[in-house]
């Protein structure tokens, strides 16, 4: 009967019509995609999970050259206790013509200050991403004139993201508030008042609240606070100056954000973010993304981590040199989904 019912199977296979026989190996075919898809993305998530347990838990071994005195200089750590009032810490790559200026600019404010109040302490810390130019020889020069205990470059060696350069410097700086500020100064850095303002107004607000008003009263970098700079204020112009494409690419992209990481941060791109050390401490030793959307992720942190947020408007200029391309929009909304994914199915823990 068995042998008898082969010949059967196969002579229905060839009763059966040619399309039908084509449409049922194109879905095989679509089928075997989808899932060989599927199975490389939840494998993508799980590797950047085990780089994170990994990364979380090693020691590190990075230091800071020092060239005036030809010395290393240990990094400190995110958990050591703050001995500057802040840092600024600035992702770097492939920099060498526009930061000279944004650097020169951030210094001169930063002494101005300190010359006026005794109690503002800085540090710069340039994180070169693997720059295959003369970055890290234009930032060194600039240690060479401030010396090493207001500037330091930090080397990662290959280029990782802007993502993983911002969380190398926020775990390797000194201060009570931590900032991070793009290389080619398209803000202000003297909107860092308004940052500062808006954290210790939070801070304040914190303090008074019913759970800690018994409490002794705390230190701002004990406080957890992050502050976002804003340049939602400046759409209707951009929308007006931008290629139609480029609009639709954007607004699409601003809803898949929202879908992602909820409403409360209208500009979540925008370089220009400040964060108390004990913020920076919980969100940077979770964060998993290192290039493009590692600021949504941010986002998404501090919610679940009930980390108070505020938005911030700041002075913003369109700077040439920009590396981001339409073709990174889909870099994006891919790491938007690694979010989704990663975080909402509990492939990524977040550690308090």
């Amino acid at each position: 009967m068995a042998a008898a019912g082969w010949p059967l199977s196969s002579s229905v296979a060839d009763l059966l019509p040619a399309s039908l026989s084509l449409t049922l190996l194109l879905a095989s075919l679509v089928v075997v995609v989808v899932l060989g898809a599927a199975a490389f993305f939840f494998e993508h998530i799980r590797k950047i999970g085990c780089t994170h347990s990994l990364e979380r838990t090693e020691v590190s071994a990075s230091f800071f050259e020092d060239p005036n005195s030809l010395n290393k200089v240990p990094c400190p750590s995110i958990y050591d206790p703050a001995e500057k009032y802040i840092s600024l810490i600035i992702p770097a790559y492939n920099e060498e013509h526009r930061l000279p200026e944004a650097l020169t600019e951030t210094l001169n404010y930063l002494k101005q200050r300190s010359a006026v109040e005794k109690s503002f302490t800085y540090e710069v810390l340039i994180v070169d991403d693997g720059s295959t130019d003369h970055t890290s020889k234009v930032a060194f020069e600039f240690v060479r004139k401030h010396k090493i205990d207001n500037v330091r470059v930090l080397l990662l060696g290959r280029n990782h993201g802007k993502g993983e350069a911002v969380r190398k410097g926020m775990l390797h700086s000194r201060g009570e508030l931590l900032l991070m500020l793009d290389a080619d100064g398209a803000t202000k850095v003297t909107d860092l008042e308004k940052l500062e303002a808006q954290v210790r107004a939070l801070a304040k607000k914190a303090e008074s609240s019913p759970a800690l008003s018994n409490s002794p009263s705390q230190r701002l970098s004990d406080a957890e606070i992050a502050v976002f700079g804003s340049r939602a204020h400046l759409e209707k112009q951009a929308l007006a100056t931008r290629k139609w494409y480029r609009n639709f690419l954007m607004k699409g992209f601003h809803l898949v954000v929202l879908l992602t990481a909820g409403p409360g941060i209208r500009d979540t791109q925008c370089g220009f973010k400040m964060f108390t050390r004990a913020a920076a401490r919980k969100l940077f030793t979770n964060i998993r993304l290192k290039r493009w959307c590692f600021d949504v992720e941010l986002v998404y942190l501090c919610k679940h981590l009930r980390i108070p947020m505020a938005e911030v408007s700041v002075n913003w200029t369109e700077i040439p040199g920009s590396k981001v391309r339409m073709t990174s929009i889909l870099h994006m909304v891919f790491e938007l989904l690694l979010i989704k994914v990663g975080y909402g199915l509990g492939i990524w823990k977040i550690y308090s």
